[in-house]
């Protein structure tokens, strides 16, 4: 089991921890921050979730999907800030035979075009594959959406497949591209 309270990752430039439910505040200030910048990546929202009790609700919530094992959510941020600069999730995580999950990220308008998110993935693909067991790990994104086309290229995800009308992206079904990375160590 992961001690999710104390899990805390680093990179050159981030601390990245598990989303908890006091970092409401945090969250809420992202999500509004951010709310144009993602729009064209996520679900429609309405407006209560942008407000700090959806965002308290959300993260309870979450607790007890982290407890069995099925979500890791994770925020990073400056080392020298409180501020979160962007979110990670390790998603539908499934074990036994198949040791995967779903990759999903999400960075601050104001980072892009920094490395920030690729240096901040290798470090959670690295904690996923070598202290989480896991065998794969999943990312599917919006063909139009070239930056995570090429951060997932880098990271050495493959493409596998492509899915007419996967989610409901911005209001309007749309497709994915789907890509996979597996663990090139033997667990």
């Amino acid at each position: 089991m992961i001690m999710t309270e104390t899990l805390q990752l680093h990179t050159s430039r981030s601390i990245i921890r598990v989303l908890q439910p006091s970092d409401a505040a945090l969250l809420r200030d992202f999500v509004q921050r951010n709310r144009q910048h993602l729009a064209a990546w996520e679900g429609e929202r309405d407006e209560n979730y942008y407000t700090l009790a959806a965002c308290e609700q959300r993260l309870h919530a979450m607790q007890s999907n982290i407890e069995r094992g099925i979500v890791l959510p994770l925020a990073f941020f400056s080392p020298n800030k409180e501020e979160m600069l962007g979110t990670v999730a390790l998603s539908n995580i499934v074990r036994g035979f198949f040791q995967a999950c779903y990759l999903g990220y999400s960075l601050d308008g104001a980072q892009q075009g920094r490395g920030l998110m690729f240096e901040v993935l290798q470090e959670v693909i690295r904690y996923a594959f070598d202290e989480m067991a896991l065998h794969r790990l999943m990312a599917n994104y919006v063909p139009q959406n070239q930056r995570s086309a090429k951060l997932l290229g880098r990271l050495g995800f493959t493409q596998e497949g492509y899915a007419k009308d996967y989610l409901k992206i911005a209001g309007r079904w749309q497709d994915h591209v789907l890509t996979a990375l597996t663990n090139p160590r033997p667990i």
